[in-house]
């Protein structure tokens, strides 16, 4: 019932013509996009496979109005080479979420003017935020308003532990505006946890205890967000892919971000490999070149030295065709970081940072 208002809150209605291309066993398919159209009694237009390329002609060819993303469904489209239907389109609205900073900048500038409506979510999860604002960059914004109806806070979490940071009364720590912090959302009737299928030691992990006072129960989404002095709250990392490396915690979408601005590079999916004899998990970047681009390790090296600090460096790159993502369009980082970088057993172009000679130089056996 909930998602049924989706669209209406998105500002939806009767004649608009919705284009997914979204996975229907997933919530954001089936919940948010079939329910969301049958709320507003909107026509949706159902595509079997997304693809970049006839996605333009099937806008015009279908009057598409509503384009519901996710993930990394938008940076395809601005990676793809011009075409005369981008151009002649009625798409009003673009809504979904996962759509990175730089992508959405880009996205704009070239197929707008359109809205872009941002949001987070879990499917299992008890809070939902929402930019209604078009601040670019942000998934919603923490006002006393929302709060008040979808009540949030975000806590100190170490990267180290895997844990929230608890003061001396072992109570959680609400972040500074700027600081990242896990995200939470207090467990009550009015915004509960199901739980999933299956025994409830899998729902182990997902609730905190005793947050801000005894006894209170909290849902952890396993996100880590920064709220900045206007109260605009943006995706950070998931803490599971937050790594530390030199003592210093390394968020993988801030290095993918720094890395994407070069224009040889199509794609970025940043992760923390373990190197033997060390602490903590060192930097490494899987790439996909924008054709016709070859790799310039050199620019590449320029780079990260200017924009990135030194344990943030990536310490190893992997040269691949096309980068691996889900069936909803998130990139694959687990199976990435667990190949790790042992060139006897992968077959792409692997480069390992010296910082001694100052260049990223092929890494062989």
């Amino acid at each position: 019932l909930q998602c049924q208002g989706f669209y209406q809150l998105c500002g939806g209605h009767q004649e608009d013509v919705i284009y997914l291309a979204l996975p229907l066993y997933h919530m954001s398919g089936s919940l948010l996009g079939i329910v969301g159209c049958l709320g507003i009694g909107a026509t949706v237009v159902l595509k079997s496979r997304f693809s970049a390329g006839q996605f333009w002609e099937d806008c015009q060819k279908h009057s598409v109005t509503v384009f519901q993303y996710i993930g990394e469904l938008c940076r395809y489209l601005v990676n793809q080479p011009p075409n005369k239907a981008e151009r002649g389109h009625k798409v009003r609205l673009v809504v979904g979420s996962g759509l990175r900073p730089d992508t959405w900048e880009r996205f704009v500038r070239r197929f707008g003017p359109l809205q872009v409506l941002e949001t987070y979510g879990l499917t299992e999860g008890n809070v939902a935020t929402f930019n209604y604002t078009g601040q670019q960059g942000a998934v919603g914004r923490a006002s006393w308003l929302y709060k008040h109806v979808f009540p949030f806070s975000l806590i100190r979490y170490d990267v180290t532990t895997g844990e929230p940071v608890r003061d001396t009364q072992g109570h959680c720590v609400a972040t500074s505006p700027g600081e990242p912090g896990l995200l939470v959302a207090p467990v009550s009737q009015q915004s509960p946890f199901l739980g999933y299928a299956g025994g409830p030691e899998l729902a182990q992990g997902k609730l905190l205890k005793h947050v801000f006072r005894p006894g209170d129960v909290f849902f952890n989404t396993g996100d880590l967000l920064v709220c900045d002095n206007q109260g605009f709250l943006r995706f950070h990392d998931r803490t599971g892919d937050t790594f530390r490396w030199k003592g210093e915690n390394v968020a993988t979408t801030e290095v993918a971000e720094a890395l994407e601005a070069l224009d040889f590079l199509q794609e970025v999916n940043v992760y923390g490999v373990t190197v033997p004899g060390h602490e903590g998990r060192a930097g490494m970047a899987a790439l996909a070149l924008r054709p016709p681009h070859s790799l310039d390790l050199v620019q590449l090296y320029a780079h990260v030295s200017e924009n990135l600090p030194p344990y943030a460096r990536p310490r190893f790159l992997r040269l691949q065709e096309s980068l691996a993502t889900t069936e909803t369009f998130k990139q694959q980082k687990v199976r990435m970081a667990k190949e790790g970088f042992d060139p006897s057993a992968l077959s792409d172009p692997l480069y390992i940072l010296d910082q001694a000679r100052g260049a990223y130089l092929p890494l062989t056996t």
